[in-house]
């Protein structure tokens, strides 16, 4: 049976057409939730659980839906009927969230007539061209405050990549940035060099930033968990680093083989995996603890975090919640990982922390569900 090409493409945009109101519907829910909730302070954290999203995606979801509900409701509506892609939707909050009341009701009309059938780079730029026409000084200071949001920032990827970003910069220092990087590549790109153009304004720009020109390299600390025999070359187990997640053995290795590099026993339980040892006794007893809490955590232990454990604060509590200024007992069993933002949660009303006797941490939230996290046993 031929198939029909033109009704497979109809079928495509029916179910892209659905997707959206199914979108629009969960923004809509995202403002009623916030709406809901008596403490503004964790309602995006409660979210990323609820719904398996990063901290960061989703307190933009709760920027946006309440951006697009309350200021571009016209916009918003395209979405939920299915006219729009909320990709599209998203660019005009994006670009205009900063107008003012008044301002934004002439943007979301104005781009309520034009956003059907536009990508969100479309959108994007259409939406800029009107945002400057409504308000032709503010357009100029947002420009200004951008540029003072400027941030360089880490992504981590899959399999031992990751990626590096520079946000906001000034867009003439941008560009002559990327101009001198490329300019140095395509020096080295002789008829011997195998590498691409792109592999060579990544090393270079790599060793621009890690201070190679200025005859060092700055050093890192970070927690790379690598078994003996995979080290050894005698088999090819992946390894983990901490923040990042499993890389290929051989990366470990090379890592592993930097002049700089130090070692450190790790000892686990051969039933669960679990750290319990830490080798080379050189640190005091509670900094030792610390380490070994640490190293047995690898990241954070709120459900989904993933920012390594060397930069978390670390806290005490038993099975009844009660922290270290309530008479806790100090032990690996009752001692865990948090980065700073997610410590700061145990201050807010109706989050509760609890370390059961296994070692789990158990966070039950302000709408009363409970989440579990346990450190990911080496070797398994």
């Amino acid at each position: 049976m031929e198939t029909n090409i033109e009704e497979i493409l109809l079928a495509l945009k029916s179910t892209a057409a659905e997707m959206a109101r199914l979108e629009g519907r969960l923004l809509r829910q995202v403002v009623s939730f916030t709406r809901a909730s008596k403490v503004r302070r964790g309602v995006a954290e409660e979210l990323a659980l609820a719904l398996c999203l990063t901290k960061s995606k989703a307190h933009a979801l709760v920027g946006r839906a309440e951006g697009l509900a309350d200021r571009f409701p016209q916009v918003l509506r395209l979405v939920e009927e299915g006219h729009v892609p909320l990709a599209s939707a998203v660019a005009v909050n994006d670009a205009a969230a900063w107008l003012d009341a008044g301002k934004a009701v002439v943007v979301d009309r104005v781009m309520a007539g034009r956003l059907m059938g536009k990508n969100p780079t479309q959108a994007r730029r259409s939406t800029n061209a009107a945002v400057a026409r409504a308000d032709p000084e503010g357009f100029e200071e947002r420009a200004r405050r951008q540029c003072e949001a400027r941030r360089f920032r880490l992504r981590h990827g899959v399999a031992g990549v990751a990626g590096l970003s520079l946000d906001n910069a000034p867009v003439d220092r941008a560009t002559a940035a990327y101009v001198c990087v490329d300019r140095l590549a395509r020096r080295l790109k002789t008829g011997d060099e195998t590498r691409t153009l792109d592999q060579l304004r990544a090393d270079v720009a790599m060793d621009m930033l890690v201070g190679k020109q200025f005859g060092g390299e700055v050093k890192a600390h970070v927690y790379l968990y690598l078994d003996a025999l995979t080290y050894a070359g005698l088999r090819d187990r992946p390894a983990e680093l901490a923040g990042h997640g499993v890389i290929p053995a051989s990366l470990a290795r090379d890592i592993a083989a930097g002049p700089k590099t130090v070692f450190q026993r790790i000892i686990t339980d051969p039933g669960t995996g679990q750290v319990v040892e830490l080798g080379r006794r050189r640190y005091r007893p509670k900094a030792g603890l610390a380490e070994l809490v640490r190293v047995r955590d690898r990241e954070c232990r709120h459900p989904g975090c993933t920012r390594p454990a060397q930069f978390a604060d670390l806290d005490h509590c038993d099975s009844r919640g009660r922290g270290w200024k309530k008479g806790c007992r100090t032990g690996p069993s009752t001692l865990v990982g948090l980065c700073r933002a997610d410590h700061r949660l145990r201050d807010v009303p109706g989050w509760e922390h609890k370390v059961t006797p296994d070692g789990t941490l158990a966070i039950t939230t302000p709408a009363k569900q409970t989440y579990r996290s346990r450190p990911e046993p080496l070797g398994r």
